[in-house]
């Protein structure tokens, strides 16, 4: 590890809650929460037993790693907290994000549905507004992510964001790979937020 490189804790996963997702899905989630019990950090997720999120947590926890969840109690009789990790229920879906938030240093995106979109979105525009700068990366296997950033591309095409948003995130392609894209990411200063650039 280079002298430049983050120091890292807890990494966040956003991912699907579905059983009904691709093996090879499955199967990088299980390996991500492996190797950051072996690398000594802490995975916070969504604190379900079901999907990659599931996966990601048991892995982590058989292999001696911290494991802390959160989860909102309407959604504890369907993605069934597991009993065996640190789990915290809160009152809504706010307050899920935002303690998964503040206990994060990075960020990885695996494959998801149409939560997990909502959570890349909102930590992007979070970025985007200057809120944070902590690192995202994607893990984009078997090209999932492709289409999301085409319309990330799309937008900046438009001029509706800065080229320097492409800066804000990185992808990947295997599981091996992201702790070392989240580790040698440049803490780059906060970007100008929107409609300043304008009034220059």
């Amino acid at each position: 590890m280079s002298g430049n490189s983050r120091r890292l804790d807890s990494v966040c996963v956003y991912c699907a809650s579905s059983n009904a997702a691709a093996p090879e899905f499955l199967a990088a989630a299980e390996s991500f929460g492996t190797l950051l019990a072996g690398e000594g950090l802490r995975l916070v997720y969504g604190g379900g037993s079901v999907g990659l999120m599931g996966a990601c947590a048991k892995a982590a926890h058989t292999a001696g790693g911290r494991v802390l969840g959160v989860i909102p109690h309407f959604l504890t009789s369907y993605e069934r907290p597991l009993k065996t990790v640190e789990t915290i229920v809160v009152n809504s879906m706010h307050e899920r994000k935002m303690m998964m938030f503040e206990e994060a240093d990075a960020f990885a995106i695996l494959p998801g549905g149409i939560g997990t979109l909502e959570e890349v979105v909102e930590l992007l525009s979070w970025r985007r507004l200057g809120l944070h700068a902590k690192p995202i990366v994607f893990l984009n296997l078997l090209r999932f992510w492709d289409p999301m950033f085409e319309l990330l591309d799309h937008i900046v095409a438009q001029n509706l964001v800065p080229a320097e948003f492409r800066e804000v995130w990185r992808s990947v392609d295997t599981v091996e790979e992201l702790l070392p894209a989240m580790r040698e990411m440049p803490s780059l200063a906060f970007m100008t937020p929107p409609g300043v650039e304008e009034m220059t």
